[in-house]
């Protein structure tokens, strides 16, 4: 009889799109799920942001919650949640209402072409911004689409620093310590990016590779260089050089979905067919009209 796998450990974090540093960030056991972490950032939620949220959060409790602290919401709808049409908007939006909470609520049709193949899908957002001349549909469709800078920062984090492996503390202090300093060390990096990013305008953060900069990192701890530091201030450094001589490409379009990373079988870990002329891709978003 197999013996258990190893215990686990969810977190949940709120990153900032654009330099994908972590603004705050929970964890703890898995028997709490995302929603009770998302609670308690809402401590660092603030008048002016906008919150981009999976449909996985797609709770009516939860959204008068983050609504709450005045940080504006955009979240993508389950499927099967109906609901009602209060007002309709030129710009193809609607106005509805989930509990408690006002929303507008956007569906669109997003197709992707590629010279391989073209993908058409329909989603729903939901958002706490309601002044549809200022936010119109378009514009908040083309938005959400940065939710998916969080799905790369989680990728740093589990494999670009812990390379696969798993955490090595035995206790729940000693996890804690660990998580801390994982995260502390994402962080560290990603400031030494935006710094060097910052000096060069013009620049998108995104082109900063983070691989570099943890590499950069890894040879000055090895080598013992820079320990003592100059009495003039420095705010690119050995490794802000590093990653601005080495900047990557412009960003190109995302049309990926989520994969299975360790199948197992690894023959099937990224799917049998993989072609990579689909990384040219072109989008259309259609704002749908529904119902009556």
């Amino acid at each position: 009889m197999a013996g258990p796998g190893y215990p686990l450990l969810r977190l949940v974090a709120l990153v900032a799109c654009g330099t994908r540093t972590i603004i705050d960030a929970v964890f703890g056991p898995t028997a709490t799920g995302e929603a009770g972490y998302t609670r308690r950032l809402a401590r660092s939620l603030r008048a002016g942001m906008i919150v981009l949220l999976d449909r996985g959060f797609d709770d009516a409790a939860l959204i008068a919650d983050l609504a709450a602290t005045k940080a504006h919401l955009l979240v993508r709808l389950k499927g099967n949640r109906k609901l009602p049409v209060l007002r309709r908007y030129r710009d193809g939006s609607y106005l509805s209402q989930i509990g408690t909470t006002r929303v507008r609520v956007v569906e669109c049709e997003i197709t992707i072409a590629t010279a391989a193949d073209r993908h058409t899908g329909v989603y729903r957002l939901a958002t706490t911004l309601l002044d549809h001349h200022r936010r119109p549909a378009s514009a908040l469709v083309t938005l959400y689409h940065q939710r998916w800078e969080i799905e790369t920062c989680y990728l740093e984090l589990k494999s670009s620093i812990l390379g696969g492996r798993v955490l090595r503390a035995r206790t729940p202090a000693g996890i804690a310590q660990e998580v801390y300093a994982l995260l502390t060390c994402y962080q560290i990096l990603r400031t030494a990016i935006t710094d060097a990013i910052d000096t060069h305008g013009g620049i998108g953060p995104d082109r900063g590779s983070f691989t570099i900069a943890l590499n950069a990192a890894r040879d000055l701890l090895v080598q013992a260089a820079g320990v003592i530091a100059d009495t003039v201030i420095d705010l690119i450094g050995a490794i802000g050089r590093r990653v601005l001589d080495n900047l990557l490409p412009d960003r190109r379009l995302r049309v990926s979905p989520r994969i299975v990373k360790r199948a197992i079988s690894k023959y099937q870990a990224r799917g049998p067919n993989i072609n990579r002329r689909s990384y040219k891709a072109t989008l259309n978003i259609n704002i749908l009209v529904t119902g009556p």
